[in-house]
């Protein structure tokens, strides 16, 4: 492969104080084009060349025009590019949105403080969000959600559930490296832990995940979902002042949401004829939180 040769002096337009380019100088350049993109890494540009300048012929665009039309397309590119790495680096599950959410159906949520949520100004001020309500409720669908639009934003994003970032924090204690996975877990600019309290945690947990609430406090934001009320939480950490202590810095700079409703896939099964009706015609009733709470804890 040819190396970029630097551009002749004379190849300087007059406006840097050099004489202006000739035919031969221009026809060079031409020929050099592809390369010199390539160099300035425009592969936006040096892909859709001909489309764009086309384009731009079409619209009749002057030069200053068709320059910007030309650096619109580059930014696009790069733009999709970093949105596409930095969702994949995010490890969501599955792909979910706001406009998606049914809100009709989880009529205790205030679709405008989930709109509110959406600008990400609470991840900027390092402020937490916690999602609270019975298993099949949404809450994942939320946190995939707005996990997305901090990614849209420019912020850095990582999803795990509770069992896996504990269970990693809990093998690099083990193995000596917790201080690695800590500082991984940090790192993100919003942290995402789903699914806090639906399975009983090891004993040395909840001691684990202090250290990586008390990391990530006033520095980085913390979006995460239970099935539990706080008021529980000594429960599913196993240890009174461990929780209260994750619940200190967890809810300093929060926003609680608290969701009660039916479960998004016990509607569904009743709705496909699952839950046969009573004698008075009527489908049996779905549990409520209370009892959806006290399920999960049994189980």
């Amino acid at each position: 492969m040819a190396r970029n040769k630097p551009l002749a002096p004379t190849t300087m337009t007059a406006a840097a104080g050099m004489p202006a380019p000739e035919a031969g100088d221009i026809a060079q350049l031409v020929e050099d084009l592809d390369g010199m993109l390539s160099r300035l890494r425009l592969g936006a540009i040096r892909e859709q060349l001909d489309g764009l300048l086309e384009e731009a012929a079409r619209r009749q665009l002057n030069l200053r025009e068709a320059l910007a039309w030309l650096c619109a397309a580059e930014v696009a590119s790069k733009e999709q590019r970093r949105l596409s790495m930095a969702m994949t680096i995010a490890h969501f599950p599955f792909v979910r949105t706001l406009e998606g959410f049914e809100f009709e159906a989880q009529p205790s949520i205030d679709p405008a403080k989930l709109r509110d949520l959406a600008t990400c100004r609470w991840v900027a001020n390092g402020d937490n969000v916690v999602l609270l309500g019975p298993p099949g409720v949404g809450k994942t669908h939320l946190e995939v959600a707005l996990g997305r639009e901090a990614v849209s934003r420019g912020y850095t994003v990582q999803f795990t559930t509770a069992m896996e970032l504990l269970g990693s924090l809990v093998k690099g204690q083990q193995q000596g490296s917790l201080e690695v996975r800590l500082a991984q877990y940090s790192k993100p600019k919003l942290l995402i832990v789903d699914e806090l309290g639906y399975l009983p945690l090891e004993p040395e947990a909840g001691h684990l995940f202090f250290q990586l609430i008390s990391r990530r406090y006033e520095q980085g934001s913390v979006l995460i979902s239970s099935n539990r009320p706080v008021e529980e939480w000594d429960e599913v950490f196993g240890d009174q002042v461990v929780a209260a202590a994750i619940l200190d810095r967890l809810l300093h700079h929060s926003h609680v949401v608290t969701i009660r409703g039916d479960s998004y896939r016990l509607r569904e099964k009743r709705r496909s004829g699952l839950f046969r009706p009573r004698a008075g015609g009527t489908l049996p009733a779905l549990p409520s939180n209370e009892e959806g709470n006290k399920s999960s804890r049994l189980n």
